[in-house]
């Protein structure tokens, strides 16, 4: 049997790491924190070894990319993100639901805003005392991210709709402002022939933020 070394402690088996991008919106890329993650890695000594991209709200428990991973998934493989709010901002319900279903692929999470789950780079999986001591401490904690990072959605979606209700009763209220950064990429792409959904894979958006942007440009 193969060892590996990592942070100088030998290891029966390197970890397989699946690193998890989301953002909530079209007009957000999804692909900003590739490289806080990578250099993340980097400096654990290990290597993403498959990347799930998508646009999609961590309210939505039914989510393409994520349950590719969860199904492409082996026991002891690592699911990465960059913060614990980025794979759910779901209601508990909803929660114990894909916790449930991370936890019988067995996956074990890694998130950057979580310390103590950064242990799982550092495991084979023939550790199984502590991998379980970890998973159990490691479920605790991101049981409460979980629970603030819903409480922090709903808050930002009470104050959204409060702003947006006085934006109406004063007569400023004019929609979101495009992004033009991404709206820039879009038009740029697409001048070179690219596609409607080979552009917005490339920007990290979806379709229907490509066909915006193309409209805007016409109309101005």
């Amino acid at each position: 049997m193969n060892t590996w070394t990592l942070g100088g402690m030998p290891m029966e088996h390197a970890v397989f790491i699946r690193a998890y991008l989301r953002a909530s919106t079209d007009d957000q890329n999804a692909s900003r924190a590739r490289d806080t993650l990578s250099a993340f890695v980097e400096e654990k000594g290990v290597k993403v070894a498959a990347w799930y991209t998508e646009n999609a709200s961590g309210t939505k428990v039914d989510r393409t990319e994520l349950s590719r991973l969860i199904d492409d998934a082996q026991y002891g493989d690592v699911l990465l993100v960059e913060q614990v709010d980025r794979l759910t901002r779901l209601s508990k319900p909803d929660w114990d639901r894909l916790k449930g279903a991370i936890q019988s692929a067995g996956l074990r999470v890694v998130s950057l805003d979580l310390p103590t789950s950064h242990a799982a780079l550092n495991l084979g999986t023939g550790d199984d005392f502590t991998g379980r001591m970890l998973d159990a401490v490691n479920s605790m904690l991101m049981d409460m991210l979980a629970a603030v990072a819903h409480k922090d959605w709903e808050d930002r979606r009470k104050r959204q709709r409060q702003g947006i209700e006085q934006a109406k009763r004063e007569g400023r209220y004019k929609g979101r402002p495009p992004n033009e950064e991404v709206h820039a990429q879009i038009l740029e792409l697409r001048r070179h022939g690219l596609s409607i959904r080979k552009t917005a894979s490339i920007v990290g958006c979806g379709v229907s933020t490509v066909q915006r942007a193309e409209k805007r440009a016409h109309e101005a």
